[in-house]
This record gives C-alpha cells, sequence and structure tokens, in this order.
C-alpha cells in the first residue's frame, strides 16, 4: 500500500473549508481514528485514492451501489436523461415510471411521494402519521437512525453513535417530548408505553433490519407483534426501508418477512447513487399529503430527473419486476455471496480465537468483536471497539474498505465475485491474528 500523502495534504485542506473536513460526520474516521482517504474514481466494487491505492469496497456509498459503482446501464441512462435536462420542477414521465415500479414491487405501497433523502422521507412519514392518526406521540428504537430528524435524533444510532452523541444539540426538548425511544427486539416494552399512552401513540417508526448500529436483526415474531399491536391501537407501522428496500429483498425486508406496514420510507437503492428518498404507503394515507389533503410536503428537486433516470436503472438491471420475488437470479446470487463471506470470517475469527460475531441479513452485514449475540443496541454497545479500531486499519492497509465505524452496516453488490470475497476473507485471516 502506498503512502496516502495526497490524501493527508487534501483531507488538510478541506478541514479549512468543510466542517471537519467531510460533508457526513462518519467519513471522518473518527471512531477509527487516521486520516480518512479521498476517493479518485470507482468502477465495480473497487475503489481507488488519490495515491493510487486499490481497495475492495463493502461502504458502496453507504448503500446504494447494489450493483457496484459507475455501472454502465446507470451511466448510460443518467447521460441521456441529462441531455435532456437535469432538473425541471415540472412533472416528466421518469418519475411517474419509477413511482410505478415501486408500486409494483413492495407489497405494501399503493402510492407514492418522491423527495431528495431518506431523512426527508421520514420527517414526512412522521408528519403524516401524525396528521392522519390526529395523534402526537411516536414510538423509535434505540439504535434505529432515520435521518437528522429534530423529534428522531434521540438515542439514534449512525453517526450520532460514532461520537458518542446519541441525541443532538439544537433540539429543543419540547421537540422530542412526543418520542419514546424503546430497545429494540422487545416487546414488553412496547405493550406498556400503549397502555401508558391510550389514543396517543400515532406511530411506530424502525428499521426492519437495523443496519446504523453495525446490523441486528429482528427476533422471530417481533415484527408481527409490532404489526398486530399498532392494528389493535389504531397507531400506524412505518418501516423505514431507506437501507434495505430493494437491498435485503426485491420487496425489501417487508417482503422477505412478510410484514405489511402501513407506511414505507425508501432511498438509497432506488436512486441508483443519486440523492433521492420516497415515502409510500396505503392510499388512504397516502391522500392526505397535499395538494389532495392537508399535511404539506414539497420539494424543489423532488423527483429529479436524474436520480429517476438512475432508480429506474438500476431496479430494471435487478430485474425486480420481471422475476418472480423468490425467484430472483440476482438476489439469489447476492444472498450466496454474503453467505460466504459471513462463513469465511467467521472460520478465519475462529481459527485466530478472536470473539467476533457477524449478523447478516442478505448483502447487508454488521461486524462485532463479542462473543455474545448482537440483538439490539445495548449488546452492540459491549463490543470491543477498540478491537475494531485495529481490524479496520488492518484491512484497510490489505486492500479492503469497511466502514469506518463498528456502528455502521458493510454491503455487497453484484459487482463482487467469489475472487474478491476470498480475498477478504484471507486478508481478514491475517488481520485477525495480529489484533
Amino acid at each position: 500500500m502506498k503512502p496516502r500523502t495526497k490524501s493527508e495534504e487534501w483531507f488538510a485542506t478541506a478541514q479549512r473549508y468543510l466542517v471537519g473536513g467531510v460533508n457526513s460526520p462518519v467519513r471522518a474516521f473518527r471512531a477509527v481514528g487516521g486520516t480518512p482517504f479521498f476517493v479518485e474514481r470507482a468502477g465495480g466494487c473497487r475503489v481507488w485514492d488519490v495515491d493510487g491505492n486499490e481497495y475492495i469496497d463493502y461502504v458502496l456509498t453507504w448503500g446504494p451501489a447494489i450493483l457496484g459503482h459507475a455501472h454502465p446501464r446507470v451511466v448510460r441512462e443518467v447521460r441521456e436523461a441529462a441531455d435532456r435536462g437535469t432538473s425541471f420542477g415540472i412533472p416528466h414521465p421518469g418519475e411517474v415510471r419509477l413511482a410505478e415500479l415501486i408500486c409494483r414491487s413492495v407489497p405494501s405501497i399503493e402510492k407514492v411521494r418522491l423527495c431528495n433523502s431518506g431523512t426527508e422521507a421520514c420527517m414526512t412519514a412522521v408528519r403524516l402519521a401524525r396528521g392522519f392518526t390526529g395523534r402526537d406521540k411516536i414510538i423509535k428504537f434505540a439504535g434505529c437512525y432515520h435521518g437528522h430528524v429534530d423529534s428522531l435524533l434521540v438515542k439514534a444510532g449512525s453517526g450520532a453513535l460514532t461520537f458518542g452523541h446519541p441525541d443532538s444539540a439544537g433540539i429543543p426538548q419540547d421537540f422530542a417530548r412526543h418520542t419514546i425511544v424503546l430497545p429494540y427486539n422487545e416487546t414488553e416494552p412496547v405493550r406498556a408505553a400503549f397502555a401508558g399512552h391510550p389514543g396517543g401513540i400515532a406511530a411506530v417508526i424502525l428499521e426492519p433490519v437495523a443496519g446504523n448500529a453495525g446490523l441486528f436483526v429482528p427476533r422471530p415474531g417481533w415484527l408481527e407483534f409490532l404489526r398486530e399491536i399498532t392494528a389493535r391501537e389504531g397507531a400506524l407501522l412505518i418501516f423505514d426501508e431507506v437501507m434495505t428496500g430493494f437491498r435485503v429483498a426485491p420487496g425489501g425486508a417487508q417482503q422477505r418477512y412478510g410484514i405489511r406496514p402501513d407506511l414505507t420510507t425508501l432511498g438509497k437503492v432506488i436512486g441508483g447513487g443519486l440523492p433521492v428518498g420516497a415515502i409510500g404507503g396505503r392510499r388512504e394515507i397516502m391522500d392526505c399529503l397535499a395538494p389532495v389533503g392537508p399535511v404539506y410536503q414539497a420539494g424543489t428537486l423532488s423527483g429529479n430527473p436524474l436520480a429517476t433516470a438512475a432508480g429506474l436503472a438500476t431496479l430494471k438491471e435487478l430485474g425486480v419486476a420481471t422475476h418472480p420475488p423468490d425467484g430472483n437470479p440476482v438476489y439469489r446470487r447476492l444472498e450466496e455471496l454474503g453467505q460466504r463471506l459471513e462463513e469465511g470470517l467467521r472460520e478465519a475469527a475462529r481459527a485466530a480465537g478472536v470473539p467476533l460475531t457477524i449478523n447478516r441479513c442478505g448483502s447487508m452485514f454488521g461486524l462485532y468483536f463479542t462473543d455474545r449475540p448482537v440483538w439490539n443496541l445495548d449488546d452492540a454497545l459491549q463490543s470491543d471497539r477498540e478491537r475494531f479500531r485495529r481490524f479496520f486499519h488492518g484491512m484497510l492497509e490489505a486492500g479492503v474498505y469497511l466502514a469506518p465505524s463498528p456502528f455502521e452496516a458493510g454491503f455487497l453488490s453484484t459487482a463482487h465475485t467469489e475472487a474478491e470475497v476470498e480475498a477478504t476473507v484471507r486478508a481478514a485471516a491475517e488481520v485477525l491474528r495480529r489484533v
């Protein structure tokens, strides 16, 4: 690995003009120490930094690049869209086609509103739930990150945990007082919350597979319990599938686990790497949004033609509308690669005598240096973060780029092959002997 001299120079310059030298906190490497590398280009499952170093990439722009970087079909269709205009602020066919494809692919979605980010999608979903039910309180779960929305940035995961501040300064207490934070994967606290606020809870919002505190999956029966209690109590169930949508299955986590939420938020994959978000759900709820209903939401760049072109190209390449969900060869292939990576890393850790818990759902995975199962945030916080730091840097020097935080998920793409997975496992076997 070449010295990252140019990256260090770029980071020094960046810190003069960008807050912390970055435009999103986790990129600063503060959870693992050291200087972040600056990327020169990306292609397939690899990135190259400005010093000429090459890395196998398991971050994949934090999830959207399910086809790998610069996929030819996505690039071609974005270029063609750009020739027709980069932004309209006027309805256009591309946004309708993307919305139609989402509705045909995700079991619970009858109507869609496109926006520009996952944060905006979750903010709108909560507002819509409150407007539809006439109630104020929201239940969320510790470690689930739903964007930097004031009322939801309470015991959040992702970057908030990385920096040791699960809550943010600048949020008045009154903004968060209607947010009830409960432990993920537990039932009794949810029952108690509904009992303590009869007729007052508008919605339960969660990541059905939590990918912002590493990765933990729902216990058997837990999602079914949430579906049953929200329906019984007149509250909405909101699945934040910004990360899992079109990634863990063609119809997202809700298709994988057989649960129909009332509202779903989407992002990442549906934009093919360009900024995008979406809210979708039952017709009668979605029709509460303006201009049909009284809940206001708007956006200058919503339905942007470049983002919708990239999203359509990605979803078509994934074959979400051309194969039955259980027989889609693309997702079957991703599942196989994920299983191979999981088994290889687990065996490498066992051989090195290092306690390592690996959670995986399809092409998403999380690594925790602990010998205990990880079901929620409390479990994740018990893992050895110093060992993760050493492992991260060892893998980076070996040419493998993992997320620079123990509280972020990793991802595979269709561009990864057995060769990259095997190279990763070999590198991990060597690094694990030293950490």
